[in-house]
C-alpha cells in the first residue's frame, strides 16, 4: 500500500496572526506546514473535528478531509491566540 501525500488548503483568514510573526517564526511554521503533507497522525481536539499540530508555543488547527486527502488549515497562531480561537469555533 502506497502512502499518499496530503494536500494543504488554506481557509480564509488562516493567517490572521501568522502575518504578524517575525520572519524566523514564519519559517518555522512554514516548515511544519510542509511536514504536515506527510501521512502522519495529529492530535485531535476534544469535542471537535479539528486536529492540532504544535511548533513550540505556536499551534496549527486544521480539519483533515479524508475524502479528498486534504488538510484544511483554519488557524495558525500562538497558544494564547489559539485558546481564543478555539473558544469561538
Amino acid at each position: 500500500m502506497e502512502l499518499k501525500e496530503w494536500r494543504l488548503a488554506f481557509k480564509l483568514k488562516w493567517d490572521r496572526y501568522f502575518s504578524r510573526f517575525d520572519k524566523q517564526t514564519q519559517r518555522q511554521i512554514l516548515k511544519k506546514l510542509e511536514h504536515m503533507k506527510q501521512p502522519l497522525l495529529a492530535r485531535g481536539l476534544h469535542s471537535s473535528n479539528f486536529q492540532v499540530e504544535e511548533i513550540g508555543q505556536y499551534r496549527i488547527a486544521f480539519y483533515q478531509n479524508d475524502e479528498n486527502h486534504t488538510k484544511e488549515i483554519h488557524f495558525v497562531g500562538n497558544h494564547k491566540q489559539y485558546e481564543k480561537w478555539y473558544k469561538k469555533s
